[in-house]
């Protein structure tokens, strides 16, 4: 169960966080090629528009391609035209190509495009020559600043002959001058890069205090001191020890009774607070304790036996080796749910930060404790200690680990949002644009470490499992 829910929430983080990369390239006229979830190898996508949706093997994260943001070659608008021809004459083969459907353009008076003219023309040829009925059509060349061709046919004849020499007929190598795709990414002006390199990092931030202010307004419950503890609050197992008598009483578990076993002297307490709760353990000593609770709204009852030792400086107490907590739930109006979610999402943001900032700082003096990090695994586990808390307790966890992943997006390391922004910024301030080979080597070294660091802190998390 708990894996399920961290594949969902992971889901669904992905997914907020690519959405915002993919609308706002949109939205400042970039083209989107794919909308991945999961790394390749492809298990399957969908086509919609120029955008194909696809769902990848590896679940471990994201992406949105967007043409010419590695460095693509962009196509002439003959060249462009020529790739849906050869698409649709696939189709028409049944050789899986896309059926295109054009949109004619009026040109000098004419329905078509010179493209699509002439395009018409070739084809009823090839029927003529081939005996299908087609016309034989007798091309009259006309005058094009001061070429004896159109410029289609030009371009048609080049691309000819460089086919020809790529397959070693005798063609020749031409030099291709192609005029920019105004839709790649690399195309558009650097203030539109930027918007949606941190586009992603924006989203999570925004799902963040949308999920606090939710459980704001839902009811979130609060731990309360039982002096001013309302009749509602209930007493919640926090955590246990490991090999202690309550040992098998599950987190998030409300605590609704307790009976003494002695048949002699039987007590019972209903609805306890921390405090009877350790009053009665203690005055039952070394006797049975039948310990009533219910998770899940199912109530379940176990039986312990108190033992001494647990307590650190009181080692002659009896105790069961359980944390308790008195929770009470309190909700808020719709504007004031919306402020408590604001000022939790800065309070998060400001927490994540002075964190990994005195991890970083620590790590070069070698003091850090990466035992503390969780990784894919500790998540898991995480996940499912929030998820028995109840569905406010997991939202809350949810806009946590949001958060986390603005924050460590936005850091200058290579493959990251932030890293590619430091790209964005040299090339503003140089007015030169990075070689995009040598940004692809860059950011795919830096992969390579982000997995090996993934890697490593799994391991730690499985370490930590024993």
């Amino acid at each position: 169960m708990s894996i399920l829910l961290f594949f969902a929430v992971l889901f669904v983080l992905i997914l907020v966080h690519e959405w915002g990369h993919f609308i706002v390239a949109k939205k400042t006229g970039m083209r989107v090629d794919e909308f991945g979830i999961g790394f390749p190898p492809k298990l399957f996508g969908i086509k919609r528009g120029e955008t194909e949706y696809t769902f990848n093997a590896l679940p471990i994260g994201g992406f949105v391609r967007i043409f010419g943001e590695n460095g693509e070659e962009p196509f002439s608008p003959v060249e462009s035209e020529a790739n849906d021809r050869r698409s649709e004459a696939k189709a028409e083969a049944g050789e899986g190509g896309t059926k295109v459907i054009l949109q004619n353009m009026s040109y000098q008076g004419s329905e078509i495009s010179p493209v699509e003219s002439e395009a018409n023309d070739r084809r009823s040829e090839a029927k003529a020559e081939a005996g299908e009925g087609g016309t034989k059509v007798i091309l009259q060349n006309m005058s094009y600043q001061g070429s004896e061709i159109s410029p289609v046919e030009s371009e048609a004849n080049d691309r000819r002959s460089e086919a020809k020499a790529e397959a070693g007929e005798g063609g020749a190598q031409l030099a291709k001058t192609t005029k920019p795709d105004t839709r790649s990414f690399n195309s558009r002006p650097k203030w539109a890069q930027a918007l949606v390199l941190i586009a992603g990092v924006v989203m999570n931030v925004l799902f963040a205090w949308l999920l606090f202010s939710v459980t704001f307004m839902v009811g979130i419950p609060t731990a309360v001191d039982e002096t001013v503890a309302g009749p509602e609050a209930q007493l919640v197992v926090a955590g246990t020890l490991s090999d202690s008598p309550a040992a098998g009483i599950p987190v998030g578990a409300v605590v609704t009774s307790l009976s003494s076993a002695v048949t002699d002297n039987p007590q019972s307490l209903l609805n306890p607070t921390p405090s009877t709760f350790t009053g009665f353990v203690s005055s039952v000593a070394s006797s049975e304790l039948l310990i009533t609770y219910e998770i899940d709204g199912i109530s379940q009852e176990t039986v312990v036996v108190p033992v001494q030792g647990l307590i650190a400086g009181n080692s002659e107490r009896y105790a069961v080796g359980t944390s308790l907590v008195l929770v009470e739930t309190k909700q808020e109006s719709f504007f004031a749910a919306i402020l408590s979610g604001g000022q939790a999402t800065i309070s998060g943001l400001q927490v994540i930060m002075v964190g990994l900032v005195t991890l970083i700082g620590q790590s070069f003096t070698g003091t850090a404790d990466f035992t503390q990090i969780a990784g894919p695994v500790g998540i898991v586990g995480l996940v499912g200690d929030a998820a028995a808390f109840g569905l406010t307790a997991l939202l809350t966890f949810t806009a946590i680990i949001s958060l986390n992943l603005a924050v460590i997006n936005l850091l200058p390391f290579p493959a990251l949002d932030g890293g590619r922004l430091v790209f964005v910024a040299i090339e503003t301030m140089t007015g030169k644009d990075i070689p995009p080979q040598w940004s692809g080597r860059i950011n795919l070294v830096g992969f390579a470490l982000l997995l090996l660091l993934m890697v490593l802190v799994t391991y730690n998390d499985i370490i930590n499992l024993f």
